[in-house]
């Protein structure tokens, strides 16, 4: 499968060791904003997510809904260290997604939900990969 992809759209919580994800096949504005429902849905009641965007065009396109439990807060360009889901990806990456051989499609979306479904189940793994000491001061 050399030309076929997937795109995870993950949103990870450090500080409770939750994440809300979706696999879908494109990267767009439409993809974002069902990523964003999905977010708004992981949400507690009563609570209000901080969401840390790069300067990717569907992250910060003027037709993104953006739910009212959800501020987004868009990073300097260039800086992806600043943004603990980047830790995630390499980490997915290293431990369930590079060095496979994929035969289908099907077969590259279902190692992807794996992966995610792998991460979410291991809360300290999130909680230890993405806490910030700086995220906490605002």
């Amino acid at each position: 499968m050399r030309t076929a992809s997937t795109y995870i759209f993950g949103a990870i919580c450090p500080a409770e060791g939750k994440g809300a994800g979706l696999v879908l096949p494109r990267c767009t504005t439409e993809a974002m904003n069902e990523h964003l429902k999905e977010i708004a849905q992981a949400v507690a009641p009563g609570a209000h997510a901080v969401l840390l965007l790069d300067q990717a065009g569907w992250h910060v396109s003027r037709k993104l809904t953006v739910p009212a439990n959800i501020t987004l807060v868009p990073l300097p360009a260039k800086a992806p260290e600043l943004n603990p889901v980047e830790n995630i990806w390499q980490y997915m990456r290293e431990n369930w997604l590079s060095n496979r051989i994929f035969t289908s499609y099907t077969d590259i979306l279902d190692h992807c939900c794996e992966a995610w479904t792998k991460l979410v189940d291991q809360p300290w793994t999130i909680m230890s990969i993405g806490l910030r000491d700086w995220a906490h001061e605002f």
